[in-house]
This record gives C-alpha cells, sequence and structure tokens, in this order.
C-alpha cells in the first residue's frame, strides 16, 4: 500500500460540486491529506486543464449556489453535474456547508439533490454531516455544532440560529430538508451502528421508500462506519450529500480497511515576511480574526462598503484602497482590508440602508463587492510580487478567485480544518504558483492569519462552519 491507495479502484474516486469557494475546498484537504491527491477547479474544467492533473483521485469543482434560489440552480448546476457525471468516478458528491445553511428560496439542498439525482444517479442518496475533526455531531438526525470548546443544537447554537439569510430554527437535518424537497428520507442512527445492525437498518428505511438516508455521525467509530456504508452500498454510482463529513467518513473506513496508510509525510510550508489579506466576512470569528491579527503586526484597513452601489464611486474606493495597501507593505507590514467587523459593525447597517436606497439589487452589489476585493488583490500582489495571500468570506472568495484569474487549486498545508494553504493554478503568470487561503466565515482559531503567514496549522483549537 502507499499514499496513493493502489488497492482502492483505479482512476478516480470521487467528483464533488462544492456549494460555496471556501467549503470546496475542504473536501480538497481531507482526501489530499490522506495521500489522495485532490484538485479544485473554480469553473468546469478544459480538457487541456483537466489533463494537467491525470491520475489524480478526486476532482472538484467550487461553485455559489449555497447563496442562490431554486431558479439559478435550474440553470447553472445540471450543465456542471453532467460534465461531472463524464468523469465516471464510483461517488459524486454534492457538498453543503457543516451547518447545513440552506432555506427553499436561497441555497435549496433539497433542490439540488433533485437536479443532480437524474444525471449523477444512485438508488440512495447518503447525508453524511456531522464530522467529529470539525467538532460536527449527529444524533438521532439532530446536528450539533461546537464554537468556543462548548457545544449547541444547531437551532440554539449562538451564530447559525442568527445567520442573516439562513437561520437555522430546526436542528433536525431531515425535517430540514423536507422544506426543500419531497423526497423521502430515512435515518441509520447511531444506536444501530454501535449495535452492529446499521445495514439491516439501512436496507429498512430504504425498503420503506427513502432515498435520501441521513448517517448519524457522533465519534471515530460511527464514522468510520458510516463510510463503509457508503462505500460498500455505492452500486454502480451514488450520488452522496453533506459536509466533507462524507470524505472523513470515506477515509475512515478506508483506513480501518487497510485500503490506505493510517498516516501519510506532512504537509508543511515555510513561513513568508509579508502577505496580504482581504475580508468580506461579517462574522464574529472573523471579527476576533482581524482584532488578533491587528495586535500581531496586521494593519487592518476598512473599505467603505456603502459605495459599491455606485460601480464608479465602488472603482475609487478600490483604488484608494489598494495604495494604502501597497504603502504599508512598502513600510513593511502586512495588510488586511476589511468591509466589516462581525455582525454588529455599524458598517453592516450602513451597507442595508445604503443598497435600499439606491434601489440597486442586493445580489449586484454583494457580487459588486467580492469583484472589488479580488481586483484590489489582483493589483497589490501584482505591484508587491508577494507570494502568499488570504481571502475571507464565502461568497467574497469566489468572486475575488475569479477576478484574480485562477482557475484551480490543490492543497498545500493544513492551517484550520476546511481552509488549508492552497496553491493556485493560473494561465496568468502573475498568479501561477501564488500560495493563498479561501477562509469562510466561522472558519478557524483566532491567530488564523497569522497562521497562513507562518504557513503552519495555528496554535489554538477554533470553531469551523464549512
Amino acid at each position: 500500500m502507499n499514499g496513493s491507495g493502489q488497492n482502492l479502484p483505479d482512476g478516480l474516486l470521487l467528483t464533488y460540486y462544492g456549494d460555496d469557494y471556501t467549503g470546496s475546498s475542504a473536501v480538497m484537504e481531507v482526501m489530499t491529506f490522506a495521500g489522495l491527491p485532490t484538485v479544485m477547479f473554480l469553473d468546469v474544467p478544459t480538457p487541456a486543464q483537466l489533463a494537467a492533473f491525470r491520475g489524480y483521485r478526486a476532482v472538484g469543482v467550487a461553485g455559489i449556489s449555497r447563496s442562490q434560489s431554486p431558479a439559478w440552480m435550474e440553470e447553472h448546476l445540471p450543465p456542471i453535474f453532467r460534465e461531472l457525471g463524464k468523469l465516471g468516478a464510483p461517488i459524486a458528491h454534492y457538498k453543503v456547508c457543516s451547518t447545513f445553511d440552506s432555506a427553499p428560496h436561497v441555497g435549496s439542498i433539497g433542490k439540488a439533490v433533485e437536479l443532480a439525482e437524474p444525471i449523477l444517479g444512485g438508488t440512495w442518496h447518503p447525508l453524511v454531516v456531522g464530522a467529529p475533526a470539525l467538532s460536527r455531531f449527529q444524533a438521532f438526525g439532530n446536528l450539533f455544532a461546537a464554537i468556543a470548546g462548548e457545544g449547541y443544537r444547531l437551532d440554539r447554537h449562538p451564530v447559525m440560529a442568527r445567520h442573516p439569510v439562513t437561520p437555522m430554527d430546526e436542528a433536525d437535518v431531515l425535517r430540514h430538508l423536507a422544506r426543500q424537497t419531497s423526497k423521502a428520507s430515512g435515518l441509520v442512527d447511531f444506536v444501530a451502528m454501535k449495535q452492529g445492525r446499521a445495514d439491516e437498518r439501512l436496507a429498512f428505511v430504504r425498503g420503506n421508500g427513502a432515498e435520501i438516508v441521513a448517517l448519524d455521525v457522533l465519534d471515530e467509530e460511527t464514522l468510520a462506519e458510516a463510510g463503509r456504508l457508503v462505500w460498500e452500498h455505492r452500486g454502480d454510482r451514488l450520488l452522496a450529500v453533506g459536509s466533507q463529513g462524507i470524505e472523513y467518513a470515506l477515509v475512515a473506513h478506508w483506513r480501518q480497511r487497510g485500503l490506505i496508510p493510517p498516516d501519510v509525510p506532512a504537509f508543511r510550508a515555510p513561513a513568508v515576511e509579508r502577505i496580504v489579506a482581504v475580508s468580506g466576512s461579517c462574522s464574529p470569528i472573523t471579527a476576533g480574526q482581524i482584532a488578533y491579527a491587528e495586535t500581531h503586526g496586521f494593519t487592518a484597513l476598512p473599505l467603505d462598503a456603502t459605495r459599491a452601489v455606485d460601480a464608479a464611486e465602488w472603482q475609487r474606493e478600490i483604488g484608494r484602497a489598494t495604495e494604502q495597501a501597497l504603502r504599508l507593505l512598502g513600510e513593511g507590514r502586512d495588510p488586511l482590508v476589511y468591509t466589516a467587523r462581525g455582525p454588529d459593525d455599524p458598517a453592516v447597517s450602513d451597507l442595508n440602508q445604503a443598497i435600499a436606497a439606491s434601489g440597486v439589487p442586493s445580489s449586484t452589489v454583494n457580487d459588486r463587492i467580492g469583484n472589488g476585493l479580488g481586483r484590489l488583490l489582483d493589483a497589490t500582489l501584482r505591484e508587491s510580487r508577494l507570494t502568499r495571500a488570504v481571502i475571507a468570506g464565502g461568497d467574497t472568495s469566489g468572486h475575488a478567485s475569479l477576478a484574480l484569474g485562477i482557475f484551480a487549486l490543490t492543497a498545500l498545508a493544513p492551517i484550520a480544518p476546511g481552509s488549508p494553504l492552497c496553491r493556485a493554478h493560473s494561465d496568468d503568470p502573475a498568479h501561477e504558483g501564488l500560495e493563498i487561503t479561501l477562509k469562510g466565515g466561522q472558519v478557524g482559531a483566532p491567530d488564523f492569519f497569522c497562521a497562513v503567514k507562518r504557513g503552519g496549522a495555528p496554535s489554538h483549537n477554533g470553531g469551523t462552519r464549512i
């Protein structure tokens, strides 16, 4: 056996579509750091782009469906699913957030399953959201998440219960999903797993018509058992749904069976003298990380996001901030450009009021903000020739990465679960080989930005939302 997984089937093991950019990198992280090389494309790859990664064990496409309507999904997702289906992997994964961010009108997981099933197939669809490595636990179908070392049922979680777009008022994942699809569902609970009755339970719920089957995950034992159920009952092909808990579970099972080594050489990256970071996140976790970075050598630069309601004004604001960032780098400091410090920052309400007064759709303004942060980063990197950067915020990461002209990422080193340091692949020589981390709002420990700069895992444990 070796890290290539040679005792597993030849070729691709898995393809996936991630419903936001930062969360998509989490799948790549789990597989790569288990010794199974994985590439994440930022759009459907061309044949030439795919050929550059021949021999890789998983291929993914990062997307933005978490923030989109069902109508948008109907238009944009089927073509992507068809391209993934052509790759012929035994498992196709629709990757969602580990806090199950979704609603009937935005980011509908149920709608995505309905669109993917006729294309990617499978007679059942395992749903795995829990992942102990992320402090995500599912018991009797109810999802729990820890933050700052304290666990909460999801509908009582201090962040997710008050999420501005998809507040979670239901911790039972199947009840939550039932609002989004009429597909029948069932549960294989952790008791059945612990008592060796998981296969019996799976057969029972499928026999009763369940198409989507949630698998409880509470610990390493149930994680590996979930992976076994997925792998052994995959049939000719299987559409799986869930967080990177899907990959954690598969890796745990493969290791337990001796199909891949229990350990692989550590992935590391050296420290760098300077980095630049941009943030469009309104998360309180990111706000704390910005504050920590300020006391450890970074200089925080606020952007006036209200100017994004007018394209010309926003262009001037981006130009101003770019000049400031370059000046700080020239003074030997690390610039961190941000739009808000948490949900209670007056900048958030100011932006909402500006959008309402302007009559410009909020989606247009949000896209403009993400693209602007990407253009700021692009100009700063070109002028300074820095080799490492951070983009914080799920939607921001997508727009900003595309503005950089990056077409794919591969994982280099762990920083926080779900947000590895990555190598960028680009046709633009200025950004080919750039080292970059895409950070979700709730991801990482307080020293996250500092950890990226030093190229290694943070020194504190922190919550994640990926």
